[in-house]
């Protein structure tokens, strides 16, 4: 049995279903990347992706944080709403790309625990919270035992930068940067031939 609600990107992605009294399956896999964590960065980030046309599926542990982004910065904009890790990684596309944008330490261990049972090989994590390095190399060996790709990138700029362009440092599995390329390179920091005759003449 299908369970339907209300969806614009889905309504704009399959627009047949309109006939549908207007409301579209939830089962539709439609999103680009996820990301868990939505403090200012992480929020930021996820509006910076949507604006450069990707559907961004955004996750908090405290899921009020979730109702209440989605009611009022990402209102009307590419970006749905998770209740669950299941639930987040049920709503993307493979392979699934998921960012962690949450404290380092501790907590990238425990949601990357979530994540596995859901996730299937080849698909992505990457912890954009600046972790320690040891952390991050024993996560890519752990992950790449059960064939997910692992990457750690480091994300710079703060809340500003989050928003409008990001320096972003990944390292990790090679394998994932032809999948992750296309995200990373549109919504990071980008040099300006101004910028860059400026620096090349000082």
């Amino acid at each position: 049995m299908l369970v339907y609600r209300s969806s614009p990107v889905t309504a704009h992605l399959h627009p047949h279903l309109s006939q549908i009294s207007g409301f579209f399956p939830i089962c539709f896999t439609v999103g680009d990347i996820g990301l868990i964590g939505l403090a200012v960065m992480g929020q930021n980030l996820i509006l910076n992706a949507a604006d450069h046309g990707f559907t961004v599926v955004a996750y908090n542990r405290t899921t009020s944080k979730v109702d209440h982004f989605l009611a009022n910065e990402a209102k009307g904009k590419s970006i749905l709403g998770a209740h669950s890790v299941a639930e987040l990684c049920s709503k993307l596309k493979r392979p699934r790309r998921i960012i962690l944008l949450v404290k380092a330490g501790n907590p990238v261990d425990q949601f990357i625990a979530q994540l596995v049972p859901h996730l299937e090989k080849g698909d992505i994590i990457i912890d954009g919270g600046n972790s320690h390095f040891p952390d991050t190399n024993r996560r890519f060996a752990e992950l790449q035992e059960k064939g997910i790709l692992f990457v750690g990138s480091g994300v710079s700029g703060g809340e500003e930068g989050a928003r409008y362009g990001p320096s972003l440092m990944p390292g990790g599995a090679k394998e994932a940067w032809p999948h992750i390329k296309d995200i990373f390179q549109s919504i990071s920091a980008k040099w300006s031939t101004m910028v860059l005759n400026t620096v090349t003449c000082n």
